[in-house]
């Protein structure tokens, strides 16, 4: 059965129902932590009370710096919702690990973004290194996967968009929340991913909702193509996509055919005048909930609960 292990200001705990149990390790990132999980063992069996985990301020789980790569339009209905048809080339993209905050942070918009997107995303953290040329086949995730999280890719889509800058519009800082819990899987736990259901609310309306079987590159392929380039090591952090429903959506393919004939300042200027109109984006004072979990619970990341707050 997974392990759930909390980070906070003082330290690394291990999460036991409604309270923690301190890890006794003098590990200060996540990939010093990964490589002493005798001291997790340690916490996991004591007979220590504990501390309540709802007295801790819980920080990414993912130490910085780190590499943070992300996997583009990676579940079927996101891509449907993107105006995708066809095979979809797998993709994907770097942000900086500057932009990882907790699990409770403000996600901050800058003053010159006014398309403020969410995206719930399962985090697959590294516990091994992946050299380029690896090819990782589905019995083999264990030996590379140490554990998940919670992550949230935060989009600043008006600069996606106009810029065709993904590197940028994702990664100001806090765009990347991430946690509250890492999730230490057993070998055995593996069996269970694609039971794992991604849930992202904004004040309490349910906006995301799919398990990892709605994915169009699973973690083993995700791994092996990504190796062709590039290489991970223990704790990177691997961002999986992200379902349908974010506020950013594809024209209608009429509008789509206009558009296309339209000079391209002309052309955004009014798609984001029609987007100004969509109540989705985040706004300040937004509160964004998000959880990944199976159903029977045997895997459960916690919950994610970040605000939305505007740059002064």
């Amino acid at each position: 059965m997974s392990t759930n292990v909390l980070r906070t200001a003082d330290g690394w705990w291990v999460v036991r129902g409604d309270r923690a149990v301190p890890v006794g390790t003098k590990a200060t990132t996540t990939a010093e932590l990964l490589a002493d999980r005798a001291a997790v063992g340690e916490a996991a069996a004591s007979a220590e009370t504990g501390t309540p985990v709802a007295d801790l301020a819980a920080l990414s789980p993912v130490t910085t710096p780190c590499r943070v790569v992300a996997q583009m339009v990676n579940y079927r209905s996101h891509a449907r919702d993107s105006g995708f048809t066809g095979d979809i080339p797998p993709a994907f993209f770097r942000k900086a690990s500057g932009s990882v905050s907790g699990p409770a942070d403000a996600v901050v918009r800058p003053s010159h973004v006014q398309f403020l997107d969410y995206e719930i995303e399962l985090g697959l953290v590294m516990g091994a290194p992946l050299p380029v040329g690896t090819v990782v086949e589905e019995p083999d995730l264990p030996s590379y996967v140490a554990g998940l999280v919670i992550t949230n890719d935060v989009s600043a889509r008006d600069v996606q968009l106009t810029r065709t800058q993904f590197y940028e519009s994702k990664s100001y800082p806090t765009f990347t929340p991430t946690g509250p819990y890492l999730a230490l899987l057993e070998p055995e736990d593996f069996t269970r991913l694609l039971d794992l259901r991604l849930k992202l609310s904004v004040n309490g309306e349910l906006r995301q909702d799919r398990t990892l079987a709605d994915m169009i590159v699973r973690p083993a392929q995700a791994l092996t193509l990504l190796a062709r380039f590039q290489c991970l090591d223990p704790g990177d952090l691997l961002l999986t996509g992200t379902p349908g429903g974010t506020a950013l959506k594809a024209p209608p393919k009429a509008v789509e055919k206009i558009g296309a004939l339209l000079p391209p300042a002309v052309k955004w200027k009014a798609f984001f005048k029609s987007q100004a109109k969509n109540p989705h984006y985040l706004h300040a004072g937004d509160v964004v909930t998000a959880t990944i979990a199976t159903p029977d619970a045997r895997i459960d990341l916690g919950e994610q609960r970040t605000p939305v707050a505007d740059a002064h």
